[in-house]
């Protein structure tokens, strides 16, 4: 059943070379594998293949996050290794960049540098 089979992300892109030193060094996602059409790698149990396209365009929502405990200690890890986290007025965001949603999730948008939109998320319990 599909319900039992492991979720895999795609995220385009047009230099695998630039992608791979953002996912794997930046990120510090686990490198898999290359090939003519993607670059793939490993975050926890989730592969992610990275789409090598000669051009497109990056969607305006978030394709891609992560789901972590401490929110503040990874955007703070995140923005020492050189990512920017972005504003979206009119939301009230911290000093770090973090929102809080009405029911206490708290969200970090960032662009990978294809200009595609992650997130990192923290959940409450």
């Amino acid at each position: 059943m599909i319900s039992e089979g492991e979720v895999m992300g795609f995220i385009p892109t047009v230099d695998a070379g630039r992608a791979r030193t953002f996912y794997e060094g930046v990120l510090g996602l686990q490198f898999v594998s290359d090939d003519a059409f993607a670059l793939v790698v490993r975050s926890k149990e989730t592969f992610i293949r990275i789409a090598k396209l000669k051009e497109f365009t990056p969607a305006r929502y978030t394709i891609l996050g992560w789901r972590v405990k401490e929110i503040e200690s990874e955007v703070q890890a995140l923005t020492g290794r050189g990512v920017t986290f972005m504003r979206y007025p009119p939301l009230v965001q911290s000093e770090l960049g973090v929102w809080t949603a009405p029911g206490g999730s708290k969200i970090a948008w960032f662009l990978d540098p294809d200009g595609n939109a992650l997130s990192l998320s923290e959940h409450p319990e």
